[in-house]
């Protein structure tokens, strides 16, 4: 059902894209709405993860430096069927993990050096199997796309804004367009927040099934529920310099907000996560 829940909002997701494509250029803007969705899904699809490595400075380490965190990540891989995952860490003493790539075989899981400190083996292998589930499940790729398509969405909004706010022409023709003018201002408010909607619906129920799975694969649920809650606890006293674009990688929300940004947060509440996971008989 997930799936079915995840592509449906993915279609309408590019359908508002080409939407609005065609609202500021008629027919032709659609097509090149359509055309700018189909580059960056391309460009998303095969350099993404090393864009969001990059972004973050991380390094990928060699299991002579950390033998402990080869082999959890190697049992997990081999419970998951899954082929061995590049190791990336981010020298930074905020906790915290996420996994990208286009596939299983192109992925890669990275931590930060503060998630190693704070958390025992149990908690660990919970949340590098959680991220493992990612990558079984394509989240990966899904939430890349996502990303991509709402990042140009909010692009054609802002030209939107734009255009309405310096459309120049005559007094007569200011008055005849005014209400185009209005329609476009409206475009540029109501759009970004469809997309934010959309994006927020696809990202809370992929983190709901990495969880499901990720207990699945580490084949218990103890180990992630005790990693969330010191993560979440962790996350009110460190807090990673986060790109918002990417927020939605991460195994907790790197942005700590009060209740109503988190209306907005890209991840289900904690609270919500340990209460599902716990309710599993597993």
């Amino acid at each position: 059902m997930n799936y079915l829940k995840t592509g449906i909002l993915l279609i309408v997701l590019t359908l508002l894209l080409v939407w609005i494509g065609g609202l500021l250029g008629g027919r032709q803007g659609a097509m090149v709405a359509f055309a700018v969705a189909l580059a960056m899904n391309g460009i998303s699809y095969w350099f993404s993860d090393k864009i969001v490595l990059a972004m973050y400075g991380a390094k990928e380490v060699q299991k002579a430096e950390y033998p402990a965190l080869y082999q959890i990540v190697g049992s997990l891989t081999a419970s998951a069927g899954l082929p061995m995952p590049k190791i990336f860490m981010i020298d930074n003493g905020a906790p915290n993990a996420f996994a990208t790539g286009r596939d299983p075989k192109h992925a890669c899981v990275c931590v930060t050096k503060g998630i190693l400190g704070l958390l025992e083996e149990s908690e660990l292998k919970g949340v590098l199997a959680h991220e493992l589930a990612h990558v079984k499940n394509r989240d990966t790729l899904i939430m890349t796309v996502t990303a991509a398509i709402a990042g140009a969405i909010m692009m054609l909004a802002d030209m939107a804004r734009w255009a309405a706010i310096f459309g120049g022409g005559s007094r007569d023709d200011r008055r005849e367009g005014s209400g185009n003018g209005i329609s476009l201002i409206a475009l540029s408010i109501i759009a970004p927040i469809a997309a934010l909607i959309i994006q927020l619906a696809i990202s809370r129920s992929r983190e709901y099934g990495a969880d499901t799975r990720g207990a699945m694969i580490a084949h218990s649920k103890l180990g992630l529920i005790s990693a969330l809650q010191k993560l979440d606890s962790a996350s009110r006293h460190f807090q990673l310099n986060a790109n918002p674009q990417t927020a939605h990688l991460f195994i907790v929300n790197p942005f700590r907000g009060n209740a109503i940004a988190n209306l907005f947060s890209t991840h289900p509440p904690i609270a919500d996560r340990v209460e599902k996971l716990k309710a599993l008989s597993i």
